[in-house]
């Protein structure tokens, strides 16, 4: 059974989170190309071999590292690339694996380039060439270190360099779920969460959640506390639509954020095109969120473009926030 060494996520999430690939719904790509990596790992006794998992955040990224610890029957250590600041702490995390264990690493994307060129040899030839003291005195300790294996998330592939992506065997990425996948991890949630859901309940709270399934278990929650205390505490469509709107999150799944940044881009620039930078100032939030959490769903969702010149509200966006028949700084009518 895979157990974490370091926890990640909430005690919520973490219950409701698959252990076999008979449990994970939806990614069928992803799966079929993992199960094979295990079977042949399985049949040949060995360690699995690194595996980079990308894609936007809350699609199951986490959840799959543990569902191949468990499948295989190892360990899952679990980091994040900033917190490995120096070559010690990565000398310190991988001296501790057991041989076949899992090493996962969170936004590996953003972990220091010099701890990155340790990584190299840990991952091809199972060492570590660690540099002790500094001047006249340094010398080079080797380290050997147990076959283990590392899997990678990243919200940003671009962002990593082209020898740290060659070293991974799989490189794979998720995508967002469509509503009825969504709705089956909903009903699966509840059913863990011992709350009663109808169909129309399902379909709604999938409908809301930007094909993310860490936003619908979010999303039910508050749900399930609503159906509670406003109603009999069983969710159907009715319950779940009072219940997102009290979020401020509309039926496209638009929220609240959302619309501030489509408002400014419409309003204030005249449908753009202009910088994250700038909208981020104006709505009052770091660039980094809204480019890695709203304007993906955004753009995905024809709401936004992003040109080489900024970010432009599209006629969808403008319906979104009420302003059909505006005309944008290209005299174009959304």
């Amino acid at each position: 059974m895979a157990t974490a060494l370091d926890a990640t996520g909430s005690p919520a999430e973490a219950a409701l989170r698959p252990l076999k690939f008979e449990d994970f719904t939806g990614q069928a790509k992803t799966i079929e190309r993992l199960r094979v990596m295990v079977g042949a790992a399985r049949r040949r006794g060995e360690a699995l071999n690194h595996i980079l998992l990308s894609g936007p955040p809350g699609l199951g990224k986490t959840t799959l590292a543990f569902i191949l610890g468990n499948e295989l029957g190892r360990n899952v250590r679990v980091t994040s690339g900033p917190v490995i600041e120096k070559a010690g702490d990565l000398a310190g995390l991988l001296t501790n694996l057991e041989a076949g264990d899992i090493l996962f690493i969170d936004e590996i994307h953003r972990i220091q380039k010099t701890v990155e060129e340790y990584l190299y040899s840990a991952m091809e030839d199972f060492r570590l060439d660690i540099m002790i003291d500094q001047g006249p005195n340094a010398r080079s300790v080797r380290l050997s270190i147990p076959r283990f294996t590392l899997i990678g998330a990243t919200t940003r592939s671009g962002l990593l360099t082209a020898p740290l992506r060659s070293r991974f065997t799989l490189q794979t990425r998720l995508d967002y779920y469509d509503a009825p996948t969504l709705a089956g991890i909903i009903r699966r949630s509840c059913g863990l969460l011992q709350v009663e859901i109808d169909a129309g309940g399902a379909a709604e709270i999938a409908a809301r959640a930007r094909g993310t399934p860490r936003i619908a278990n979010n999303l039910i929650n508050f749900v399930r506390d609503y159906a509670q205390e406003r109603a009999d505490g069983r969710i159907t469509q009715k319950i779940a639509a009072a219940a997102l709107e009290l979020l401020e999150i509309d039926a496209s799944g638009l929220d609240e954020m959302d619309k501030r940044m489509l408002r400014v881009i419409a309003e204030n620039y005249r449908g753009g095109p202009v910088g994250m930078s700038t909208i981020a100032v104006a709505v009052g939030e770091e660039s980094e969120t809204l480019e890695e959490v709203h304007e993906p769903f955004l753009i995905q969702e024809g709401y936004l473009q992003r040109t080489p010149q900024g970010r432009v509200i599209t006629p969808k966006g403008a319906r979104a926030i009420g302003l059909s028949g505006f005309t944008n700084e290209q005299g174009t009518l959304l």
